[in-house]
């Protein structure tokens, strides 16, 4: 029999692409996977994941990787769950071997809907197992997290490269929001590598043109102040 299993990398990051993996592997393997030490990739070291990588893909039946840019997650036309969904389903009709069942990593707070909204759209016919916390769940699943992980970690590595220090790119991370005020005061705009669509843009844009409002407006005060008449 073979088993499919299917995450998602980079969903939430201001910065860089959100990554799609989707694997295959007969069942009577995933022993061998499971030897070499796979498991949910958010439990392993960047470096862990790394060597894990083209071990995994020699056990591997297929495997497709989906690179999904910054541009191309703004100008979906539903919810960041309906664009997943769409490319899981993207993922699973690419690969060259199809499977029996499919373990997915589920991102809608109802977990069988996700499923259930996957299902029709691919090109076989396989039974679905759609829960939360699949990753740590199913080995196949944590095959493709860590697939996807590592592509998305190199993504990433590249556009430190290219730009500097940017954090991990997740909102929440004062590093990349300060690379982000950064870029914007020297420039007057955000790099093309972030997604636009996303809300922390908006408010670091509204926090720098507030800081320089009221720069003006200090400016303005003080030379109204210094040319009044003296009592």
């Amino acid at each position: 029999m073979k088993l499919a299993g299917i995450d998602e990398a980079g969903r939430g990051p201001v910065i860089g692409p959100m990554v799609v993996a989707a694997v295959v592997v007969d069942e009577e393997k995933t022993e061998e996977l499971r030897k070499l030490g796979v498991r949910d990739s958010k439990k392993l070291t960047p470096k862990r994941r790394a060597a894990l990588f083209d071990e995994i893909i020699k056990v591997l039946d297929d495997y497709v990787i989906l690179e999904l840019s910054p541009e191309e997650i703004d100008s979906r036309g539903g919810t960041l769950n309906e664009f997943e969904v769409e490319n899981f389903a993207r993922a699973l009709n690419s690969l060259g071997v199809k499977p029996d069942v499919v373990y997915v990593d589920a991102a809608d707070v109802k977990e069988a809907r996700f499923g259930a909204d996957i299902e029709p759209r691919l090109n076989f016919k396989a039974r679905i197992v759609s829960e939360h916390g699949a990753d740590d769940r199913f080995i196949p699943v944590s095959a493709a997290s860590i697939l996807a992980k590592v592509t998305r970690d190199r993504a990433i590595e590249r556009l430190r490269e290219e730009y500097g220090e940017i954090g991990s790119g997740y909102p929440s991370d004062p590093r990349t929001r300060e690379f982000l005020r950064e870029y914007y005061v020297k420039h007057g705009e955000f790099p093309p590598i972030v997604r636009r669509s996303w809300k922390t843009l908006r408010k670091i844009e509204g926090e720098i043109k507030g800081r320089k409002s009221s720069r003006k407006q200090y400016g303005l005060d003080r030379f109204i102040g210094g040319s009044s008449p003296q009592p």
